[in-house]
């Protein structure tokens, strides 16, 4: 294996495991806190990404890509004057940032807030975003390192990091709200705010662990380093120039999903409250939508971007060297695969909805209705992610940017007339429109600028329709009889009604498309090992 694709490995792996950590961490939560006070965490939560993308997103790239291209040019000296400048430039950053949400929290809290008859008051949400925001403080500088080791090819501190990250931010925040709560027998509130304050925590645990490897790798990266005359210096100017070219792109991909949750913060209390509907309908139709809902849809999307992902280096390569035949074939396995995973994984937890919800959080009519809904959204996710990094691949980053701000103008034009019409199913329909648009042009530039023909691919998402057909009409019949028989009116049950059905589900479409040759054709002989071993084929 190259060392391009045992980094890329390193990165995806690290990268899906904290991704994985932070979708999971909050149904124990959820338990601690109860319903009613997690929606205000939903509040800071949303603020909170958007910070998250901004820092992590496009730094690290930006900078392991301005690092390694210059030490290839033998330019030791220009990874060595960014690191030094950058490291007092993202401290001053992240206190800058800092203050500025801290000055930002009231007047958001006071969009967010449409009423006195809501749950939480103005000061209560304007906090829960104060306190998250010393995370701001530490993770600008915290990128910047991860992103210079990366230039040096170093890989595993990025990818340590962001899992020992998580891993603090998760201990922290379910350990002191369980001690607030339960042991101490505090008031929730406190609990939110203690726990969105793990963020701080977490990126503290994140730059410690980044530290242990500096040191280890310090000596190496001296040994090369040299000081350049000062005529043979690339200006500042181009330097940060060329940095921000670089980051921008990631930042919005990374932003993308964040954004389309900000539209929905900033509209959804005020546009329900002018429908007529009550503050204590809405208030709990938003936490679903925006924080329950989309952790258990976002975990097959994690699942099947991860998977096709590790293919998007080869679009890359391939593309570089003009050989545009590999191009397509690689892009048509991508495809495939993300399909492959998603469609059936989404319909999957559409059709499972009562039992998904109600075994993760509680019993709920609501959730399960704003479940089902929106769970299709999963293939829009998934797609959104891999079009976005296709277009990267190739190149063509401005018009990730352009896309996706189309999809943003599409969704924030629709979501209140839409919720209007529909209520939280509007919100819905404006979201999966927004991305729709935007996939639509990404894929529309994918085709010009590689000249793509998705004729296979067309052809096999009729394949993969049929077989998510197939694999719905045995979930459903399973838990019919099931429910005929007794009832899932508790946890265990909810459980065990989701893993048989969802057994059952796995092994039609896996034994059909394993008969059809799809499944070896795009998960390779491993899948034809693990059948073996359960016995589903010969």
């Amino acid at each position: 294996m190259s060392s391009l694709m045992k980094g890329t490995a390193i990165l995806t792996i690290g990268l899906f495991l904290s991704k994985l950590l932070g979708l999971i961490y909050i149904f124990p939560f959820y338990a601690i806190v109860g319903e009613d006070n997690i929606a205000l965490y939903n509040y800071a939560y949303i603020p909170y990404n958007i910070m998250l993308s901004v820092a992590i997103a496009g730094l690290p790239i930006a900078v392991s890509k301005f690092v390694s291209k210059y030490n290839a040019l033998g330019d030791y000296d220009a990874g060595r004057r960014l690191v030094k400048t950058g490291a007092l430039l993202m401290t001053l950053t992240g206190i800058v940032a800092f203050i500025l949400m801290n000055l930002l929290a009231t007047p958001l809290a006071n969009i967010v807030i449409d009423s006195e008859e809501q749950t939480f008051t103005v000061e209560q949400v304007a906090n829960v975003i104060k306190w998250v925001s010393y995370a701001l403080i530490v993770v600008p500088f915290m990128s910047l390192v991860r992103g210079y080791l990366q230039g040096y090819g170093h890989y595993l501190p990025t990818s340590v990091s962001q899992l020992v990250e998580q891993i603090v931010r998760i201990v922290f925040l379910l350990g002191g709200a369980f001690l607030v709560v339960k042991v101490m027998g505090g008031d929730e509130i406190a609990a939110i705010n203690f726990s969105v304050f793990a963020a701080f925590i977490g990126a503290i645990g994140g730059l410690l662990t980044l530290f242990y490897f500096w040191k280890k790798l310090r000596p190496e990266i001296k040994a090369v380093q040299t000081v350049a005359p000062k005529e043979q210096r690339l200006p500042y100017s181009d330097m940060y120039k060329e940095i921000f070219k670089y980051s921008i792109p990631v930042v919005f991909v990374g932003l993308g999903g964040s954004l389309f949750q900000l539209i929905d913060l900033l509209t959804f209390n005020r546009a329900m409250s002018a429908s007529g509907v009550p503050a204590e309908i809405y208030e709990p139709y938003f936490t679903m939508l925006n924080l329950l809902t989309q952790k258990i849809v976002m975990i097959p999307v994690v699942l099947a971007t991860g998977f096709s992902m590790a293919i998007i280096p080869t679009v890359t390569k391939f593309y570089t060297e003009g050989n545009l035949r590999q191009v397509h074939s690689a892009m048509d396995k991508t495809y495939q695969v993300l399909l492959f995973i998603t469609v059936p994984a989404a319909i999957g937890i559409s059709i499972l909805a009562e039992d998904l919800y109600h075994f993760f959080y509680s019993f709920s009519e609501m959730g399960t209705q704003v479940l089902s809904h929106y769970a299709p959204l999963a293939i829009f996710f998934a797609l959104f992610s891999v079009t976005a990094a296709m277009l990267q691949g190739v190149n063509y980053q401005k018009w990730v940017i352009f896309s996706l701000l189309v999809g943003l103008l599409t969704k924030t034009i629709l979501t209140i007339p839409l919720i209007h019409l529909m209520s939280v199913d509007g919100a819905i329909l404006a979201t999966a429109l927004g991305y729709g648009a935007t996939i639509a042009i990404n894929i529309f530039v994918l085709k010009k600028v590689t000249d793509y023909n998705a004729t296979v691919v067309l052809r096999r998402i009729l394949l993969i329709i049929i077989l998510t057909v197939v694999m719905a009409l045995g979930v459903w019949i399973t838990h019919m009889i099931l429910t005929a028989i007794a009832p899932a009116d508790t946890k265990v049950l909810a459980l065990l009604y989701a893993i048989i059905c969802a057994g059952v589900g796995a092994i039609l479409y896996g034994a059909i498309s394993y008969r059809l040759g799809l499944a070896q054709l795009l998960l390779g002989e491993k899948f034809t090992k693990i059948a073996r071993k359960l016995r589903l084929v010969k």
